[in-house]
């Protein structure tokens, strides 16, 4: 998937039919579809749903959640890994991000991509969508796209 982003825009090989993905990943993206409904996002009104798969198989879902004091508002994505991370699990294998834009993807933001990063043992799959059930169209990326020479400690 080289050339992810081309000045700004989705490079098209990126983008699959969601009819074309395995029944994990589709079942991956409804997660989020259905998370996404939990939103807690009266300030913005931009609700945005995330899912987790770890290395062992189990999804864990999150929703954004906002707070008057915005810099203590929650992002679907570390909802979603902090629930994982609370019941043990360390490694993430995939993640699903459905939010509504009308002409882009919704990916995770800078700080989600650090976080993702914290439990990446390797790269692994982000699948972005819509929250259409089912989608038209994916976004198919991976962690190491969204975040090139990220910084992991090495001790």
């Amino acid at each position: 998937m080289a050339g992810l982003f081309i000045n700004g825009a989705v490079d098209d090989a990126s983008v699959k039919a969601f009819d074309e993905l395995e029944n994990s990943v589709k079942s991956l993206i409804n997660a989020a579809i259905e998370a996404r409904k939990h939103a807690y996002c009266p300030y913005s009104k931009f609700a945005v749903g995330a899912a987790i798969q770890t290395d062992d198989g189990h999804i864990y879902t999150g929703s954004n959640i906002e707070n008057g004091a915005y810099s203590a508002s929650l992002c679907a994505e570390r909802v979603a890994v902090a629930k994982a991370v609370s019941e043990g699990k360390r490694q993430i294998a995939a993640v699903a991000v459905v939010g509504l834009q009308e002409n882009s993807f919704t990916t995770p933001c800078g700080l989600c991509r650090q976080f993702l990063m914290e439990f990446a043992k390797t790269d692994f799959p982000i699948y972005v969508a819509k929250p259409i059930n089912p989608p038209l169209r994916v976004l198919c990326t991976s962690i190491s796209q969204l975040l090139p020479k990220s910084f992991k400690l090495d001790f």
